[in-house]
């Protein structure tokens, strides 16, 4: 759950989960599998970087029962994610669009700052 006295903004959101960005914590919230997690930015950076990594393929070819999972602690949370093949495709999903949405924001912050400096 979030922090009630969290300032909250959507960052990016599909069927299957959610980004926060909280500005008051300097932090990103994952709404995802039914729980909340909160990431400071770098280990939310990070977090995508270990999903990004996962070998689906591998999962995929390999008939064993061990290969149907691929369980994530992250780094500084309590949380404990256990991912199936789809579970990781739809992670993959969530962090890449709030990655893209979180970069596409830093830019136009950019251009505006610089904009703002020519008409001074």
């Amino acid at each position: 759950m979030i922090c009630p006295l969290a300032h909250v903004e959507e960052v990016f959101k599909t069927a299957h989960g959610t980004v926060y960005q909280c500005s008051r914590k300097n932090c990103y919230w994952l709404e995802f599998q039914h729980t909340t997690t909160a990431f400071k930015i770098s280990d939310f950076f990070l977090l995508k970087k270990r999903v990004d990594g996962m070998d689906i393929a591998r999962m995929l070819a390999d008939t064993s029962r061990a290969a149907d999972f691929e369980i994530m602690m992250p780094h500084r949370t309590e949380r404990c994610f256990i991912l199936s093949v789809q579970d990781i495709l739809n992670l993959k999903e969530i962090l890449a669009g709030a990655k893209f949405m979180i970069e596409l924001n830093s830019e136009i912050k950019k251009i505006l700052r610089k904009d703002a400096l020519l008409v001074i």
